[in-house]
């Protein structure tokens, strides 16, 4: 059995749910996901985005987005927003912060796989 339905559609329709539906809703996926059948999905390699000589912090968080298209942007979003205010408010290094992302992107990949295991 074939289903056209995409997580958008899933997502759209959970969001005119109420909050005893969501629940619902929720409670019935994780339901269904206890049966087994599960379709183990393909994560990838990382893509070889070369980091440039100079990049600003916003130039990074784009060229690890596409480095690692895999990694959900809420996965990294509450960090890579952090790394991004103690550059631009507290002066931060560039340098140091991109680094730092870059790490934080690497160890979401390194998690996602062994949660794929």
């Amino acid at each position: 059995m074939s289903s056209n339905h995409t997580a958008s559609e899933l997502a759209e329709l959970f969001d005119t749910l109420d909050d005893e539906r969501k629940a619902s809703l929720f409670d019935y996926a994780e339901f269904l996901q206890s049966k087994g059948g599960l379709v183990q999905k393909e994560i990838g390699v990382p893509l070889d985005v070369p980091r440039p000589e100079v990049e600003t912090v916003v130039g990074a968080v784009k060229r690890l987005k596409l480095t690692y298209p895999m990694i959900g942007s809420m996965t990294v979003f509450s960090t890579a927003s952090s790394l991004m205010t103690e550059h631009m408010v507290n002066g931060r290094d560039v340098t140091d912060v991109i680094d730092e992302m870059e790490k934080l992107f690497e160890e979401s990949f390194e998690k996602l796989l062994k949660d794929n295991e």
